[in-house]
């Protein structure tokens, strides 16, 4: 039985154990880069942007000065950081996601930075909210006076199709990107794909960033600066009644993280510093699009997904009442629960009536269904209740957002949550943003070493 838009998915007892499995530790970015977040003193407010870099600074250290914890109030009296401009990039197997730090002043020991190049490129991300015929600011998402390296300042979220990847080298190249650094911070494939042509182009070395340790860091990051970043779904499939509902899960472990972008990884984060991979499939928003382009001959995910959201499902899906008549009570499943995705497809008449909008529907539907009944095995194999779906996939796209709503509570008989996050797709990003700011400190280590 699959998980179907008005009911759910049906559970089955898990085949594999996971026991084995290496847990695996997160490099120490938090400490260095902005401090171990759960440890450190209610958030410094931003001081007002006349403000000088001195006092914006001083507030940060004494913040840290009185944390309880030794990595954070350790942190060295004058930051080292890399040169600007400060952004992080994950370069997607469908997306390309950049997240930009502005400050709001620049510290004197980064002076020498603030170039004339280095303010014709945060002009130029900062004054539009479209870049070319792809690219998009996120402008709704922007988060200001947030700390990174004793500084305050605003994140900005930039994404364009990874296609456009080509483009994008152009313009930094034609705004002089590579006249300003040498080192960019980088996760996803595409750092690796890309690797040679940044070199090549722009002269610019990839540092590589595990994907999946920088999008930990980055979720701690966000969650620790944006209270209301992690939400859930009251009443989620009654239009009249459905409400989101803030929902933290700073410092409640375990939760899983189900990260869906093309394809889907599952991890079990178990602390700031622990997690491990316990699962995976390749069905995730990738498979979304492609079926969508060959049955519908859509061309964007935006408009796979508009074409869902008019489409009913139950034209092409077969559901349990088409077999049984009705609800099959013996395992308790409601009649219009999916007992076989587009199984409708086999009569040659019905394939003839199928509409655009029910087929984008049909597979959202199977793609949604195959991501949360993996997401209930393994949260039922590891003793979990908080589950936090993200990624790309749920971008738009709250069909599905309240469909793994729904059937998390349903199936769980209200034991296990779907949470959701405002700013996913972008936490690989943003642990790369961190990443970056932390090899100043790195390269600071290095060259202060004294020969023995």
């Amino acid at each position: 039985m699959d998980f179907g838009l008005e009911r759910g998915f049906q559970l089955w007892n898990p085949r594999y154990s996971t026991d084995s499995m290496e847990c695996v530790p997160i490099r120490g970015i938090a400490s260095s880069a902005f401090g171990e977040p759960h440890a450190m003193a209610d958030p410094v407010k931003p001081s007002p942007v006349s403000a000088a870099g001195d006092a914006l600074r001083k507030q940060l250290l004494q913040a840290r000065s009185q944390s309880k914890d030794p990595a954070v109030a350790a942190v060295e009296d004058v930051p080292f950081n890399p040169p600007m401009p400060w952004f992080g990039i994950d370069i997607g197997g469908s997306l390309v996601k950049l997240v930009y730090f502005e400050p709001e002043n620049v510290l004197p020991e980064d002076a020498a930075c603030e170039v004339e190049q280095t303010k014709i490129i945060q002009r130029y991300l900062t004054s539009n909210k479209t870049y070319g015929d792809t690219g998009i600011r996120d402008a709704h998402l922007e988060m200001r006076g947030v700390p990174i390296n004793h500084h305050i300042g605003t994140l900005h979220f930039i994404r364009f199709p990874s296609s456009a990847m080509e483009k994008f080298i152009h313009l930094a190249k034609s705004k002089g990107l590579s006249a300003l650094t040498t080192t960019v911070c980088a996760t996803g494939g595409g750092a690796f794909a890309y690797e040679k042509t940044l070199r090549q182009e722009l002269n610019l070395e990839l540092h590589k960033f595990d994907e999946l340790d920088s999008l930990i860091s980055g979720i701690h990051y966000i969650e620790y600066n944006h209270p209301e970043e992690t939400f859930t779904f009251e009443n989620p499939l009654d239009e009249g009644q459905c409400k989101r509902v803030p929902h933290s899960i700073r410092d409640l472990y375990p939760y899983l993280v189900v990260n869906v972008g093309s394809g889907v990884s599952i991890l079990l984060v178990e602390s700031r510093t622990k997690y491990r991979r316990v699962w995976g499939t390749s069905i995730g928003g990738g498979t979304f699009m492609g079926l969508c382009c060959l049955l519908t001959g859509c061309q964007t995910f935006e408009e796979g997904i508009e074409l869902a959201a008019k489409g009913d499902h139950r034209n092409i899906d077969k559901l349990v009442r088409d077999i049984y008549g009705g609800d099959y009570s013996r395992f308790n499943l409601p009649g219009d629960t999916v007992a076989s995705s587009f199984a409708q497809m086999m009569d040659p008449e019905k394939r003839k009536t199928a509409r655009k909008e029910d087929l984008a529907r049909a597979v959202l539907v199977t793609v949604t269904n195959n991501i949360g009944s993996i997401a209930m095995m393994c949260a039922m194999n590891n003793g979990v209740d908080k589950v936090v779906f993200m990624g790309n996939f749920l971008r738009v796209n709250a069909i599905s957002m309240k469909q793994l709503a729904y059937a998390m509570d349903y199936w769980s008989k209200g034991q296990c949550k779907a949470l959701f996050m405002e700013h996913e797709g972008y936490f690989g990003a943003v642990g790369c943003l961190l990443e970056y700011m932390n090899l100043g400190r790195i390269n600071q280590n290095s060259s202060d070493a004294k020969p023995v």
